[in-house]
């Protein structure tokens, strides 16, 4: 078991399956030693979970749930990717897209939850620039979206 799926473990969760993709993309792409990981919905046991906007049909709580379940749905794609998540030299950049209503200002808070579970696995490696934004509408209603990049130790190969 690698550092980062042990600390996982000690935080009581688990990697998914990589989730399937819902049009024309795969779940991460690398180049040389970037790994780009598309954005992922709430996906879990086969079905998108969490659907609806914030400040409407969720609350501040259930986003952060969302977003949760969602880096480790961008997780389980990464380690598909590059086999092993010790090979993670530091996350780069996090993109958190919230479906919101028009009052809504809380994004950082909810992409707060997928910024956290990412320190608590990598501590420093895990500190990453981020943007965090609210949108009027995402694929399938779903509350929140994730894409992020990462750099490897080593290139692939």
């Amino acid at each position: 078991m690698s550092d980062a799926e042990r600390r996982l473990s000690e935080l009581g969760l688990t990697l998914p399956q990589p989730p399937p993709p819902i049009a024309n993309y795969v779940g991460a792409v690398t180049a040389g030693n970037l790994v780009f990981v598309s954005g992922h919905g709430p996906w879990r046991d086969g079905s998108f979970q969490y659907l609806g906007k914030l400040g409407e049909e969720l609350d501040l709580d259930d986003g952060r749930e969302a977003a949760k379940l969602v880096m480790l749905n961008c997780l389980a794609s990464l380690k598909s990717e590059i086999g092993d998540l010790d090979r993670v030299h530091r996350i780069v950049k996090v993109l958190g897209l919230v479906n919101s209503e028009a009052h809504f200002s809380r994004q950082p808070e909810v992409i707060d939850a997928a910024s956290d579970l990412l320190t608590a696995i990598f501590g420093d490696r895990g500190l990453h620039s981020r943007s965090a934004i609210g949108v009027a509408a995402l694929p399938r209603g779903i509350s929140v979206e994730i894409e992020m990049v990462v750099e490897l130790t080593a290139p692939l190969g």
